[in-house]
């Protein structure tokens, strides 16, 4: 099987089949990036990611990884979208305000426990920039480089991130374990849990 970077080079070389190919490895991340975050508007930002993608596809720095570059655009057109949704009152600040807060709905999703639907809602309350942070460390295995490109921050902010994301996630499912909604053991191998969601989740 082709490396993305093959694909990548086929593709700019006017390889067509190249560039679907890469766009099918990647479209079930993708459409599990938006997913958490938007309701009806998911297609049309997939869309538009992969036509940003297109026009933008010469820009991708040699040895680059073009996944990091797919998601960074995600990352923008997410952000945008936000912004556009609320034109008139203030930007949207991705590093303090959570998904909740800006009243955005997920996409129609099937947790399959309740333990999930907890995971799920938990993810919602952190502010956007840390919850996209824990989805592509926990759900896609993105290094700490990779995540660096997403976010266009150092590798050092990365980490200080990571940190603070887990700790507030942390910190929400507590609350649930408190209340009976989870098993405190659950909170014993919380990465490796938060990790199952992405196979064990499904759409409605």
């Amino acid at each position: 099987m082709r490396s993305d970077v093959e694909l990548l080079e086929a593709w700019r070389a006017g390889d067509g089949a190249a560039g679907r190919a890469l766009f099918e490895r990647h479209i079930s991340a993708l459409s599990r990036f938006f997913r958490t975050k938007v309701g009806d508007e998911r297609e049309d930002l997939i869309q538009g990611t992969f036509l940003a993608c297109v026009e933008a596809r010469d820009r991708v720095r040699d040895g680059a990884s073009f996944r990091a570059y797919l998601f960074r655009i995600a990352r923008n057109a997410l952000y945008d979208h936000l912004s556009r949704r609320h034109r008139g009152v203030s930007s949207p600040d991705p590093l303090t305000q959570s998904c909740m807060d800006l009243g955005t709905s997920p996409s129609r999703m099937l947790a399959k426990d309740q333990q999930e639907q907890h995971l799920l809602v938990a993810l919602r309350r952190l502010p956007v920039a840390l919850q996209i942070l824990l989805e592509l460390h926990y759900w896609e295995g993105m290094s700490t480089a990779e995540l660096a490109e997403v976010l266009e921050i150092p590798q050092g902010t990365v980490k200080t991130r990571l940190f603070r994301a887990r700790a507030l996630l942390r910190e929400h499912l507590e609350g649930v374990v408190r209340q009976g909604g989870l098993p405190a053991q659950t909170l014993q191998n919380l990465d490796a849990w938060a990790r199952s969601l992405r196979d064990r989740s499904e759409e409605g």
